[in-house]
């Protein structure tokens, strides 16, 4: 039972889902507004951006509100290169809970360039405001894949060539025991020259303990044989007989 509960809630969802899809965009009420209305003034809003000069525009830009600076820029950057007005083309209009988006095409020389404009319903004022206007260019099929195939090349170059770096680093991190051996190596000869150095100063040091040691003795018999004393005895020198 439960099943077939389930199955009938679906069928009706999918009904309403396909009334949705086929209503007549016409026919439908944006915030009091009908699909004719906004048409209209999408197409007197495009006749104002194509007749803008340079006057006009510094002025909107100096004392327009927001969404008005933002459509009268992107206008004048959009259109710059796109040669001479042509006309209108496509008109769409979508609306979703409380935002409705209205679109406008207009066709230049070279390409065509879509006025977008978005409204917000305010419940306070109970009517619909404009918060967002722009101007996109419109691009082929061809030239969003020539872009998109762009894209990925450079996310894909970016992302060997950080693996490659990668991978250098780890490489050179074998470099590092030979480098500290050959860091060793070098300072090998310093040291053994350092350790020749003591090494003859121990002998010497030996040496002299030896002679004074040969001197002591001698000192002792001399005294010992003339009864004088020792400290009355002058070494002038000591010579080794090899």
């Amino acid at each position: 039972m439960k099943k077939k509960i389930s199955l009938i809630l679906c069928l009706m969802g999918l009904m309403l889902l396909l009334s949705a899809c086929g209503e007549d965009p016409e026919s439908v009420d944006y915030f009091g507004m009908t699909y004719q209305e906004l048409q209209g003034n999408m197409e007197q809003e495009v006749s104002a951006l194509v007749a803008l000069d340079e006057e006009n525009l510094a002025y909107i830009q100096s004392y327009g509100a927001g969404p008005a600076v933002k459509l009268v820029t992107t206008w004048d950057e959009s259109t710059a290169e796109l040669g001479a007005y042509q006309g209108l083309g496509r008109f769409s209009v979508s609306k979703a809970q409380d935002t409705m988006t209205v679109e406008q095409n207009a066709l230049f020389e070279t390409r065509e360039v879509t006025v977008t404009y978005v409204y917000t319903y305010d419940y306070e004022m109970e009517q619909a405001e404009l918060t967002d206007a722009n101007v996109d260019l419109v691009y082929t099929l061809g030239e969003k894949m020539s872009k998109a195939a762009l894209n990925t090349l450079m996310g894909m170059g970016t992302v060997f060539a950080v693996l490659i770096l990668i991978s250098l680093i780890i490489y050179g991190f074998r470099l590092i025991p030979y480098i500290q051996n050959r860091l060793a190596g070098s300072r090998a000869p310093e040291v053994k020259v350092e350790n020749a150095v003591v090494s003859q100063i121990e002998q010497r040091e030996e040496q002299l303990t030896d002679d004074l040691e040969i001197v002591a003795v001698i000192t002792a018999a001399i005294a010992a044989g003339t009864g004088a004393s020792a400290d009355s005895f002058v070494v002038r020198s000591i010579r080794r007989r090899k």
